[in-house]
């Protein structure tokens, strides 16, 4: 396992990038409304990650993905490949961005609401929101990976929902996808110890039915099988001494 521990000049390059990717998430939200494509939202996006941040769009080309960003609706658990698809009133959309500036990647996701959301949608993106939290809460030197998957399934599987398995977290920073990977179940006190340096996403994948997935023919939209809700929350992580420091937080929260 290769686990970078970043410099402080590289961290300082994270910050940067993981505020440049929070703010595209910033941005983008008054425009998820009714009777947009998702195609015109990850137009609107590479706009102002090329154009006015002066940055990269990670996924685009990234081992053949068309576009952007990822926008996964509804049933869709994560790497939507954007399209002519118009949201309807009551859809519900993850946007994940990542961007990369002077060599650096921050990566981030949010759940947004096209219209007013149904209960059911409204309820599970929180639980998702929630046990996302919950995980980063766990990071800290001397804590274990293990510590972050049991608080993030603990919390979904309280809830009645659960956990997508085959797709996790990870790390990242000059490289989208490094190690280690970041499982969002687990036995607390088990897997690779964390470093201060470290920097890695938490992205839990939390489904209202059962937690099985399947893999479109496109080779990356992977949906729920049973086709109900799919909700998700990314931040990318910094450990620091004493604990953590999120580097993908909107604006809000800064």
């Amino acid at each position: 396992m290769n686990v970078t521990i970043k410099t402080p000049e590289e961290q300082d390059k994270m910050r940067v990038a993981g505020r440049l990717a929070a703010d595209v998430l910033d941005m983008i939200g008054e425009h998820v409304q009714p009777g947009v494509t998702t195609e015109e939202l990850d137009q609107i996006c590479h706009k102002f990650i090329t154009e006015t941040q002066d940055a990269i769009p990670a996924p685009l080309n990234y081992r053949g993905f068309p576009k952007s960003i990822c926008t996964s609706v509804n049933h869709v658990v994560c790497h939507g490949i954007p399209g002519e698809r118009k949201l309807k009133s009551g859809d519900a959309v993850n946007i994940d961005i990542t961007v990369i500036k002077d060599g650096f990647h921050g990566d981030t996701s949010r759940m947004f609401f096209a219209g007013k959301p149904t209960i059911q949608a409204d309820r599970l993106a929180k639980v998702a929101f929630e046990s996302m939290w919950l995980g980063i809460k766990e990071l800290a030197p001397g804590k274990h990976l293990g510590d972050i998957g049991e608080a993030i399934q603990k919390c979904v599987e309280k809830n009645r929902f659960s956990v997508v398995r085959e797709y996790c977290g990870h790390g990242i920073g000059r490289v989208f996808h490094e190690d280690p990977q970041v499982l969002h179940y687990g036995r607390a006190g088990t897997g690779l110890e964390i470093q201060a340096g470290m920097t890695m996403t938490v992205e839990p994948m939390v489904n209202l039915g059962k937690r099985h997935v399947r893999l479109l023919p496109d080779g990356w939209t992977v949906v729920t099988k049973d086709h109900k809700l799919s909700a998700q929350w990314e931040h990318t992580v910094l450990i620091t001494e004493s604990g953590f420091e999120v580097l993908t937080l909107g604006a809000k929260d800064r």
